[in-house]
């Protein structure tokens, strides 16, 4: 087993740890921690098994295997980040609707009370 195969374990596996103690502590939501697990235990499963992470690599055409946890990994904070944008998205049409709702109940307050 050479240095890259052990840090590409112990780092994948170290992250899989942290994600699920940050759950744990409740400092990160499940929903969220979906991807960032899956991620991790590609990676891991794929650092374990050389022959599956030789085979996938020379299939995409990438003559160093490890470049290809790389890939994977670059892929995965891809996904995260359109998660987490479209999220952000829901969450600003959300809080745009209840501030136009805000305004309609104070607007209806102040009219009952008289208020110009």
């Amino acid at each position: 087993m050479n240095r890259v195969t052990l840090f590409s374990i112990c780092a994948s596996a170290g992250f899989l740890l942290y994600i699920l103690e940050m759950v744990r502590r409740r400092k990160l939501r499940e929903e969220y921690s979906i991807l960032w697990l899956a991620g991790s235990v590609i990676i891991l499963v794929l650092s374990l098994k050389q022959g599956w992470l030789v085979g996938l690599a020379h299939a995409v055409g990438i003559v160093y295997p490890p470049s290809f946890l790389f890939l994977v990994g670059i892929l995965f904070i891809l996904l995260i980040l359109i998660h987490f944008s479209i999220a952000i998205s829901k969450l600003h049409q959300m809080n745009k609707k209840m501030a136009q709702e805000i305004a309609l109940l104070k607007t209806n307050s102040d009219e009952r009370r008289g208020a110009p």
